[in-house]
């Protein structure tokens, strides 16, 4: 009888010992799908935030990509226009009016001088200047060459009446310009003076 109660006492820790793990494996098994599922939606959220990332535009990429628009935009007006210009040796293109092409002209330096200013208030002053004078296409350079006394004797004078303070100004320099170009296009028989170009510009 007692070796029977063993027996059945055995059999019963038997059964209790094998169902145990019978019944842990099932939690197990969720637990592991719980965490591969949320390792997996980590991994997900980190993705699409570093496509976020890659996708923002930053203010370098926008100055870049304005460049290369620049330029390609460069080169494709500069290919507009040959073909605007027409055929070989500038006929105009077939089926199209002539248009006319502005040329810059003659360009025409002239060397650094100095020269005294009226007396202001204070010590006698000075300005020391250079200039490039850009006529008409139509102005020849010999009768420029030929005039270049006159021309700086012109801008001298006028700068001898010049106070400093005058000069210092914007306006002033605007001004000076306008007097000096009606001047010079005074003594002109071929072509004009349209524009002037301060190269230096310095009062002491």
């Amino acid at each position: 009888m007692e070796g029977e109660k063993l027996a059945e006492e055995n059999k019963t820790a038997d059964q209790e010992g094998s169902s145990a793990p019978s019944g842990k494996n099932p939690l197990l098994v969720v637990l592991v799908l719980v965490n591969t599922l949320a390792v997996c939606a980590i991994g997900f959220f980190q993705f699409q935030n570093h496509k976020k990332l890659n996708s923002v535009t930053t203010a370098a990429d926008v100055m870049q990509q304005q460049l290369a628009e620049g330029e390609h935009g460069g080169g494709a007006a500069a290919e507009g226009g040959a073909a605007e210009g027409g055929g070989e040796h500038g006929a105009p293109a077939a089926g199209g009016a002539a248009k006319e092409v502005k040329t810059d002209g003659l360009m025409y330096p002239i060397d650094p001088f100095t020269a005294n200013l009226a007396q202001g208030d204070g010590p006698k002053r000075y300005i020391r200047i250079s200039l490039v004078l850009k006529f008409t296409k139509d102005t020849k350079k010999e009768e420029v060459d030929a005039r270049k006394p006159q021309i700086s004797d012109a801008i001298i004078s006028m700068l001898n009446a010049k106070k400093p303070e005058e000069l210092l100004k914007r306006e002033g320099k605007e001004y000076l310009k306008e007097e000096i170009k009606t001047a010079i296009n005074n003594f002109l028989i071929d072509g004009h003076l349209e524009d002037i170009y301060y190269v230096g510009f310095q009062i002491n």
